[in-house]
């Protein structure tokens, strides 16, 4: 293999002085707990629920349910996941919350509507609501605290909140779009007929509907109590409640009437999984992430690649760096974009061979030195398993040359050299929120949840958004014949946050939004901290870059709006000169942001001190609190 250390160019190596580093804003410290998130509002819902003496959990719930309530990344009717460390039996478990396909969610449904791809927006776009589910899923088997004092604050903001800019002004963008839907206009339109019609920033915005949605939820889990029921079996009355009573037939009969598909008993059918996360070794430091339903593998496979280079000895952005990265997250994507998808149905994917690290010497073989390879291709992972590969014919109808003696080409659909326009960079960027918690006591919880982000059409007088998850699935099985929509399946999601333990301790958590970028900027992330020695504050500041050849998860019905982008790459603004004209040398087409660090959030762990470090990205409204 040829190693990017003998390459024939010269590079700019910049090795990280983190020590140096001043960052915009400080890093947070804490002795009991940590609660960050991507709203003030929501941290400050975790703060409360700690000083209620509520453990990681419950914070975490907390602010998922805040984040929810304020709209404008995500609402009750979309999707959570989580990655917990559990103190009590020192492992990291995975909770799966995402909603499936509904009944008549068909490839010939689609198509015969003129789709290539599940539509974005509206009742089409929804899967089945995951949020309530895995919330109180987690609350009844790890949480401490009642339903009702988690909810609490997402109550109180449901009576009335100011409403951020960020969220008011998306409203009054996207209103054209809002008033298709009937229950969304009424609710979000807060002056009809005005110039604006979305709310000001600032302003009390009060949504009933879904105010009365929360205290049901909290008068099932009362009921129960008052019956004997114990903790547990009382939060899951309000399950229940949510999928099998009436706030479960007055979202199906407002999801019907608007033109959806989701039924009685697809909410009755539905239930969270608690999985078994997948898990890489790199350098010392074990990195979990959830299974091949979200894209989080592609960041284990990469670091498994990138295991086989001399990553500090390249300097931290320098062109070496910036390539071999590129290169490696290539290799990883273009298995992502190929192999991965729901485990729990259809085929079984070769998750072990892809995983596997003489897999990724091999794929590490593939990388070009000297330039940017335009011609990267999913690889055969089935050998590395002991199984014969099924897709082979696929593949070669498709275009690829899996004989890593030769050179992998794109097939045509796949090629295209256009610079990213604004439409592309929202898709590739199209964002979520992050919730990191943990406390004294070692429980740890990381979330990436998302779904019904505005403008979103809401689900009758239950005040939730509706899912737009469908979108991720595929229509053609050349493309992924893992991620084929069906009904009762789970789309293969960009969601994905991250959790690494050390010493059989946990090191660190975090997760980021931005659709495709997430574990394209935690992977960079990770690195800033255990190749270049940043603190997490530093970590989460500190610039990244993004590659664009891949096939976008979202957005765009059409496949000329998903096709990946070769060679294109997003640099920071303060890239040196000199990396800009070696990487265009290479064969790279540069584009530039101050964005282009996440925002990540993380919590690393300082066993030496016996505290925890808060990273809160500054970028966003993103915020974090730490006691």
């Amino acid at each position: 293999m040829k190693q990017l250390v003998s390459a024939l160019f010269i590079s700019a190596v910049s090795i990280f002085p983190a020590a140096a580093q001043q960052t915009q804003k400080p890093v947070l410290h804490g002795k009991n707990w940590m609660a960050i998130t991507g709203k003030p509002l929501a941290a400050t819902a975790g703060a409360m629920t700690f000083q209620k003496g509520g453990n990681a959990v419950d914070a975490a719930c907390a602010m998922l349910a805040a984040t929810c309530t304020m709209w404008d990344t995500l609402s009750w009717g979309g999707e959570t996941q989580a990655l917990i460390y559990n103190p009590k039996t020192k492992k990291v478990i995975a909770i799966n919350a995402m909603g499936v396909a509904p009944s008549g969610a068909t490839v010939d449904f689609f198509k015969n509507k003129g789709y290539n791809f599940p539509p974005e927006y509206g009742p089409l776009a929804a899967t089945t609501p995951g949020t309530p589910g895995g919330l109180l899923y987690m609350l009844a088997n790890y949480g401490t605290l009642s339903l009702e004092q988690v909810l609490s604050p997402a109550m109180e903001m449901a009576a009335g909140y100011p409403i951020e800019a960020q969220a008011a002004n998306s409203i009054e963008r996207g209103k054209d779009k809002i008033k298709e839907w009937p229950y969304s206009k009424e609710v979000f339109l807060t002056h009809p007929g005005e110039k604006r019609e979305a709310p000001e920033a600032g302003e009390i915005f009060v949504q009933k509907d879904l105010l009365a949605t929360l205290q049901k939820m909290v008068a099932a889990e009362k009921t129960a109590l008052k019956q004997g029921k114990n903790r547990k079996q009382a939060i899951m009355a309000a399950y229940d409640r949510v999928y099998k009573g009436d706030i479960a037939r007055e979202f199906v009969r407002s999801s019907q009437e608007q033109g959806g598909l989701i039924t009685m008993e697809d909410l009755a059918k539905w239930k969270p999984l608690e999985e078994e996360p997948l898990m890489v070794n790199y350098k010392g430091v074990d990195v979990y992430k959830l299974q091949q339903w979200t894209q989080g593998p592609m960041l284990l496979q990469a670091l498994n690649i990138l295991e086989n280079f001399d990553l500090k000895g390249m300097g931290y952005n320098s062109t070496k760096y910036i390539h071999t990265l590129y290169q490696a997250m290539n290799l990883a994507f273009a298995d992502r974009d190929f192999y991965y998808g729901d485990p729990a149905s259809g085929p079984k994917g070769p998750m072990k061979g892809l995983l596997s690290k003489e897999y990724a010497k091999e794929r590490a073989k593939l990388i070009q030195y000297d330039k940017n390879d335009v011609a990267i291709g999913p690889g055969n992972p089935y050998p590395f398993e002991g199984r014969k590969n099924p897709y082979i014919k696929l593949l070669k109808d498709r275009g690829y040359e899996l004989d890593t003696t030769k050179r992998n080409f794109a097939p045509a659909h796949d090629m295209t050299n256009n610079m990213p326009d604004a439409a592309y960079q929202d898709r590739l960027w199209l964002g979520t929120t992050s919730v990191e918690a943990a406390d004294k006591e070692g429980w740890v919880v990381s979330m990436t949840p998302s779904g019904g982000w505005l403008p979103a059409c809401i689900a009758g007088k239950t005040g939730m958004g509706m899912s737009q998850r469908m979108q991720s699935f595929v229509l053609d099985s050349t493309l992924n014949p893992f991620n084929v929509v069906a009904p009762g399946k789970r789309p293969r999601v960009t969601l994905s946050p991250s959790m690494a333990l050390k010493d059989g301790k946990p090191f660190l958590a975090s997760a980021v939004q931005g659709g495709d970028t997430q574990d394209q900027n935690l992977l960079q992330f990770f690195l800033n901290v255990t190749e270049f020695g940043m603190n997490v504050q530093q970590a989460t500041e500190a610039a990244n870059f993004n590659t664009n050849q891949l096939w976008l998860s979202l957005g765009g019905t059409k496949t000329t709006d998903r096709q990946p982008k070769p060679g294109q790459i997003l640099l920071n603004d303060n890239t040196t000169q000199m990396v800009r004209d070696e990487l265009k040398k290479m064969g790279y087409t540069l584009s530039f942001g101050g964005r282009t660090s996440g925002p990540v959030n993380a919590v690393y762990f300082d066993w030496k001190h016996g505290g925890l470090w808060g990273g809160s990205s500054n970028h966003g409204e993103d915020y974090g609190i730490g006691w």
